[in-house]
């Protein structure tokens, strides 16, 4: 059993003053698998001063000493790969070789990877010539010191893609891991240590929203927050930014629509999505969660995406035949449990799954992967992101029907489109209201922005777009 009861702050592990232990639980089994101590309000204090004195010497260095640090930390990163991905299951669930191996823990590094190529080119100062001849200039600086807080369904996606572009940028960090699936934040503060990080540079603390969270966000020393969750916890941190102008990036809440064309490989194309929405247990924030499809051909749609579901194999995380773990918390089962009885209740016809464990499963935080149909814009089902492994099914007459629809939420972090005609699905696409639109299943690119219209989010991630968020510019006259 992991007793994580220690600290991150100054370049060394500290014991807290803190002293309310929370019980890291497994998902998987529904048992205990370690403890943490919460931070209080005067851990919150000693890592923010230490960021703070880290500060003034760290925001000085230069690119090169920056290269320097990215090219130590990627090799430890890959050498302690394993282990990441072992945290990563035990604590919220995720299959092991199917899915924490080779994309959770893998997305860490390739979000360190692909901000050291963004570091060697990015123009952090720039000359501009007046119409005068005078030569001024433009000066990239770091923010200061940045309050970083992630969630449990990503980890490590969210813990690197916060942390690579403060680092690269010259800032210093505080992070607060999500008290669910801290394990992974732990092993990554020891591939910091290993790789030579600056002592203060980046501190890490464990700690609760009410609590921890507030004390961090609240903070006067604090210059700027990146917060990910939900767009209820991003619209109180949002208030606190505001009260004291601190710089800020919000990444919410998604619902995203898949629209599906009639004239592309209904096959393919149904079962791609179906099968997208059960990855991670459906606790992804850009997760296809609702199929669009034409009215007319609904009984073939509903066919193949049972069929998708069947090919879904609930079950161990160890296990090598595993394709969907279980939920990451108690919390969440009975919230995904409490809405899949929501689309029943609401009318919606449920073709696959529901509120049931899957069979053979009898303990844990498991849940069937579900599919309903006949789902109409203003159930509940299509109003708010569920979080879990289910797919509500939409249809519409027409073009302008499917996109009214995909627009209709509260949400735009992401949306699809499938269609035989890719300039076809570009059209669409360019119409929708949505940080990020996947064409006839590409592949995600960590170079590309990530975030979010309406209230999934402010502000981007990823790339260079995520590192000029932890930026100021100022103009040099003369």
């Amino acid at each position: 059993m992991k007793q994580y009861h220690q600290h991150y702050i100054d370049g060394q592990w500290m014991q807290p003053s803190g002293d309310q232990i929370c019980e890291v639980i497994n998902p998987a089994s529904g048992q205990v698998a370690g403890s943490i101590l919460f931070a209080d309000t005067q851990d919150v204090d000693r890592a923010v001063a230490s960021a703070k004195q880290a500060l003034i010497s760290y925001s000085q260095s230069s690119v090169e000493e920056r290269i320097a640090i990215f090219e130590s930390l990627i090799a430890v990163y890959t050498a302690r790969i394993d282990d990441m991905a072992a945290a990563i299951t035990e604590e919220m669930g995720a299959p092991y070789a199917f899915l924490a191996q080779p994309a959770q823990a893998t997305a860490g590094l390739a979000h360190l990877s692909n901000m050291l190529e963004v570091l060697r080119e990015f123009p952090f100062e720039q000359e501009r010539k007046s119409a005068s001849g005078q030569i001024n200039r433009i000066v990239r600086e770091p923010v200061g010191v940045c309050a970083l807080i992630t969630p449990w369904n990503w980890p490590m996606n969210q813990i690197a893609c916060k942390v690579a572009p403060a680092l690269a940028a010259g800032c210093t960090m505080v992070l607060k891991p999500s008290e669910v699936a801290p394990f992974s934040a732990h092993v990554f503060a020891e591939i910091m240590h290993e790789a030579g990080v600056p002592a203060g540079v980046f501190n890490l603390i464990d700690g609760n929203g009410a609590v921890a969270g507030s004390a961090l966000t609240a903070h006067p020393d604090i210059d700027m927050i990146s917060f990910t969750g939900s767009t209820r916890a991003g619209k109180a941190i949002a208030h606190v930014a505001a009260d004291s102008v601190k710089g800020l990036a919000l990444e919410l809440g998604g619902k995203s629509a898949n629209i599906i064309l009639d004239d592309c490989d209904l096959s393919s194309a149904v079962t791609a999505g179906v099968l997208q929405m059960m990855h991670n247990t459906g606790q992804t924030c850009t997760a296809p969660s609702r199929m669009l499809v034409p009215a007319n051909r609904l009984a073939e749609v509903e066919a193949i995406a049972a069929a998708a579901c069947a090919q879904v194999v609930p079950g161990d995380p160890l296990d090598a035949a595993t394709t969907m773990g279980p939920l990451a918390s108690p919390m969440q089962f009975e919230k995904v449990n409490s809405l899949i009885n929501a689309g029943v209740k609401e009318g919606a016809k449920l073709i696959a799954g529901g509120a049931e464990r899957p069979d053979g499963i009898s303990a844990g935080c498991y849940v069937k992967p579900t599919v309903f149909s006949g789902v109409t814009n203003d159930m509940t089902i299509a109003r708010e992101e569920i979080f879990g492994p289910v797919l509500s099914i939409l249809t519409y007459q027409d073009e302008e029907e499917a996109i009214a629809i995909a627009n209709d939420s509260d949400y735009g972090l992401a949306a699809y489109v499938s269609s035989a005609d890719p300039e076809r699905a570009r059209k669409i696409a360019r119409r929708l209201q949505a940080g990020q639109v996947k064409i006839n299943g590409a592949a995600g690119d960590f170079s590309l922005p990530f975030g979010g219209y309406k209230q999934s989010g402010i502000g981007r991630e990823w790339g260079a777009w995520g590192l000029e968020e932890y930026l100021e510019t100022k103009a040099l006259i003369g």
